[in-house]
């Protein structure tokens, strides 16, 4: 663990160190740059944050692994200093094509590869692409499935219309203050809701709005079985991605699948030393090629 960083320090003074212990880069990409922060050294593992976050809500997971692995986390394109997407409306196969780029660019050939919420959508499509040789492992934190599928049609109008509703009328300020209470379990400390509050504040309006699109325009379960070994977490008081949801897609993926306790839907932040002690624990599988 990095210094001094305790998993229930507060939202201020994970602010202040954050650039210190998580640093941020840029690395060109067609189009515009692709921010990430990163520490550690060894293998790598790469952490793709969900809709209402960023790449600073894994600041105390990556400060657990540092000392064992290359942690690197993106701000999904469109959040953060990383440039937008072309399409208004993209697939989880554009966001995994960036992904390829940000890992071209930092020279990482094979990895980890974590998606936690939407950050399963854009991981699945890379772990089923033509890129598939350079995940060693995928884990799936309380995963999105996305509302593309027909049989979603009804919940997908829905959910595009309230969520773009909302943002028109709260904007990002409004949505961070009213929605990151439902991200946490009942007993989560004021500390991770500051947390949570803090990196949902800093949304971009259109890199939010393209990831509305990706949410209710794609789906999960699309991409078929991933070859490499495939985990599924979710925290076990999730109301967004509940464990009943979270094990169905686990079952169709033929994934192994773990309660996170005491945890929403924010485990990486509410529960750190756990999602960190999973991932290091998936580190240590990786690199001996066991499977599940």
């Amino acid at each position: 663990m990095l210094p001094g960083l305790s998993h229930a320090a507060p939202a201020a003074t994970l602010e202040a160190r954050l650039d210190r212990d998580f640093a941020q880069r840029r690395v060109p990409v067609a189009g515009g740059q692709q921010a990430l922060r990163e520490c550690g050294a060894g293998p790598a593992i790469v952490l793709l944050h969900g809709i209402g976050s960023g790449a600073a809500s894994w600041l105390q997971v990556a400060g657990q692994l540092a000392s064992q692995a290359r942690v690197i986390a993106w701000d999904a394109p469109g959040y953060g200093d990383s440039s937008p997407l072309e399409s208004p409306a993209p697939k989880a196969e554009q966001y995994a094509a960036r992904l390829v780029q940000m890992l071209d660019a930092l020279e990482v050939e094979r990895c980890v590869l974590v998606g936690h919420s939407l950050g399963a959508l854009p991981a699945m499509a890379f772990a089923r692409s033509a890129q598939a040789h350079r995940v060693s492992r995928l884990l799936l934190i309380s995963p999105a499935r996305g509302y593309g599928a027909p049989e979603r049609a009804g919940q997908r109008q829905q959910v595009r219309q309230q969520r773009l509703e909302n943002l028109d009328r709260l904007g990002i300020a409004g949505l961070a203050e009213q929605r990151s209470a439902h991200m946490l379990s009942s007993n989560a400390s004021a500390q991770a809701l500051a947390w949570v509050r803090w990196n949902m504040a800093r949304l971009d309006p259109g890199g939010y709005r393209q990831a509305i699109e990706l949410l209710c325009g794609d789906d999960l379960l699309r991409h078929g079985r991933p070859a490499m070994p495939c985990e599924v977490h979710c925290g076990e008081a999730d109301r967004i991605t509940p464990a009943e949801a979270c094990l169905t897609l686990a079952k169709a993926l033929g994934a192994r699948f773990d309660l996170i306790a005491d945890a929403g839907h924010a485990s990486p932040i509410e529960q750190p030393l756990v999602v960190a002690g999973r991932l290091a624990f998936a580190i240590k599988e990786s690199l001996t090629g066991r499977t599940l």
